[in-house]
């Protein structure tokens, strides 16, 4: 028997053990600022695994570590969900960690509680075979990723100062290799116009006409960004429209309008920023755009925040850490594997795109249950998940 085929056998006979952790993590509610209960939990399942060292640092991600080696990895896995949106719409109870028809159901059982639970039992497997003995792997549980995707991460490289030469991120793939995402960024504009009595409105000059024909030329501008053949075309929209009066009988004086940008590769935020300026300076506006700032206290109280620009990554597919999850998938599952990206933002925002440390993408579950009724992730995906990180590390 080889390691990989030890390996496999291995991650299925903790089969139950994998699932059980992803429900009883599913059980307990942990929204962006309110993961306490949960970070505790995965503590205690990560010391009852055998991890030779686990700490909750002070934002509050849970760090787990095995190993000791000079050669320093890691894996991650944020711990915060959404909410559960209208219960009409569930067939089940979306917070009842059910295992039923080889699936685990629930709010976070792919987005991505799975994948935090497939790392611990991949932990299990590393202390029980002895693998790894020459590296530092850290498995990180991650908060508040919903609200600010690599907050947590900026924290844990600048102020904890970890600094592993490559992570995993184990946001669901559909057991895809993935090596990329499109940036994205957050922004505002405001405009400043004069008010004026309902009956005379055109002694005022109005700040709802103006951020509606900024909005219209934005809708336009969404036609003509750049495109990509592999992460695809960067997109544009308005996502809210608000404004202020004297009076319901009044000009508005003042509105404001917040922008969701999706950045392709080659666009940044200076690109971004520029292009909204150019369509105020084109429409003779009195208006200003600014990148948003995003800063709340976590649950150990900590204060902490960035700026609302998260940086588009890629991995190229040459590079070593990419083609060693293609041979440790080969010779795990006797297949090859899809190599993609995310459609959505990650984690890796900050790991690659601000501090250029290589990820490689590969977790359990269908992205499309993300943020969606009835979530479950195969019971057999998370199998194959801890397996790989296992033979991944055991392989570096």
């Amino acid at each position: 028997m080889n390691l990989y085929e030890e390996i496999n056998i291995t991650a299925k006979k903790y089969e139950s053990y994998t699932a059980e952790h992803l429900s009883k993590l599913i059980r307990i509610k942990s929204l962006s600022g309110r993961e306490e209960n949960v970070v505790l939990e995965i503590k205690s399942m990560m010391e009852k695994a055998g991890f030779d060292d686990v700490l909750i640092d002070g934002l509050g991600n849970v760090i787990g570590r095995i190993g000791n080696g000079k050669r320093i990895v890691a894996i991650d896995g944020h711990v915060d969900t959404v909410d559960v949106g209208n219960i009409d719409n569930w067939d089940f109870d979306p917070l009842s960690g059910e295992i039923k028809d080889g699936f685990v159901q629930g709010r976070g059982s792919v987005d991505q509680k799975g994948g935090v639970a497939a790392f611990i039992t991949a932990g299990r497997i590393i202390k029980e075979l002895g693998l790894c003995e020459d590296l530092t792997v850290y498995f990180t549980g991650s908060i508040m990723e919903e609200d600010c995707d690599g907050l947590c991460w900026k924290y844990i490289l600048e102020e904890e100062g970890l600094k592993p030469e490559c992570v995993i991120v184990t946001e669901p793939t559909n057991l895809r290799i993935l090596r990329g995402q499109r940036g994205r960024m957050e922004m505002r504009v405001k405009f400043h116009g004069v008010s004026s009595h309902g009956s005379a409105p055109e002694r005022g000059v109005n700040a709802i006409y103006m951020a509606s024909r900024v909005a219209l030329e934005i809708e336009k501008l969404n036609t003509v960004l750049k495109d990509d053949p592999f992460l695809g075309k960067g997109t544009i929209t308005v996502t809210e429209i608000k404004s202020e009066t004297p009076s319901l009988c009044a000009v508005s004086d003042f509105a404001q309008i917040h922008i969701d940008r999706r950045l392709t590769h080659g666009e940044d935020e200076r690109v971004a920023l520029d292009q909204i300026n150019e369509i105020i300076k084109s429409k003779s506006e009195k208006a200003e755009v600014e990148t948003l700032y995003f800063e709340e206290t976590t649950f150990t109280g900590k204060k902490y925040g960035m700026r609302k620009y998260y940086p588009t990554w890629v991995v190229d597919d040459q590079h070593e850490i990419i083609k060693k999850g293609v041979a440790v998938y080969k010779e795990l599952f006797n297949a090859q594997p899809l190599i993609d990206k995310w459609i959505f933002s990650t984690n890796g925002i900050a790991i690659n795109g601000l501090h250029n440390i290589p990820v490689i993408g590969f977790g359990p579950g269908d992205e499309t249950y993300a943020h969606a009724p009835n979530e479950k992730v195969p019971v057999d995906h998370l199998v194959r998940a801890s397996a790989f990180y296992a033979a991944y590390f055991a392989n570096y």
